[in-house]
């Protein structure tokens, strides 16, 4: 079973003291929504998750292996993966080829990489787009795309960043029915997004940051009426943090 283990982390830019000892746990599938408003730190977190950024203290442990000293490559191998905020499509290659690229760069054999490509694509019903460029796609197709380039690694852990930004409200409720069928397969899954309604519509799990802080970690319900939550959001603008 998927063991994440987040302890302590701590980062600092400049004077500016980002996280704050954050430290939390996902075991197994579960399916958490990360919020909290401006300034709180969530971009920060994702970016130490990933291995874009070192922490100045503090580990995370995936599956008993340290992953928080390591390469955002190598913290891919190992398991954890992510998608952005804006999309990082390659525009001027085809859906196929970009599902072919995160592949063959962790050393995949191109048949095998073709074969699991073809999967991913019928599992988001994007077949019919194969040979399509990507600069041809919908706003929500691009998210779609890059979270099939991100099932290519088959991931434990995913982090899903604003995956509903620029997103058709009719194409939103597809990517909903998605990441449900990702996390029943076995994967977990934090979900980033200012969209409260999917936040509460998907997640039975939220975690709120504030100011660095990780100021509360229970069901959407509890979240909901937490004093500190409320008090976090009370006459804040809730876009994203630094």
């Amino acid at each position: 079973m998927t063991h994440l283990a987040v302890t302590d982390l701590r980062k600092r830019f400049g004077g500016n003291e980002v996280l704050k000892g954050v430290s939390f746990e996902v075991e197994g599938p579960e399916l958490i929504g990360l919020i909290g408003p401006n300034g709180a730190g969530k971009t920060t977190l994702t970016n130490v998750l990933d291995g874009a950024i070192t922490p100045d203290s503090g580990t995370v442990y995936l599956d008993g292996e340290r992953i928080d000293q390591l390469q955002p490559y190598q913290v891919a191998r190992a398991g954890l993966g992510r998608t952005f905020q804006v999309t990082r499509s390659f525009r001027r290659m085809t859906v196929l080829e970009n599902l072919y690229v995160p592949a063959l760069a962790m050393g995949g054999h191109r048949a095998e990489v073709h074969d699991r490509a073809m999967e991913v694509l019928r599992f988001l019903t994007m077949d019919h787009l194969r040979n399509e460029y990507a600069q041809a796609l919908s706003g929500g197709q691009q998210k779609l795309l890059e979270l099939g380039r991100l099932l290519m690694l088959d991931p434990r852990v995913v982090i899903l960043d604003e995956p509903f930004a620029g997103v058709h409200p009719r194409l939103m409720e597809v990517i909903y029915g998605y990441i449900r069928r990702v996390n029943e397969q076995g994967t977990a899954i934090i979900l980033i997004s200012h969209q409260m309604e999917s936040i509460f519509s998907l997640c039975n799990r939220l975690l709120v940051l504030n100011f660095g802080e990780l100021i509360a970690d229970g069901s959407p319900e509890a979240v909901k009426h937490d004093p500190a939550v409320i008090d976090a959001y009370l006459g804040t603008d809730e876009e994203d943090a630094a």
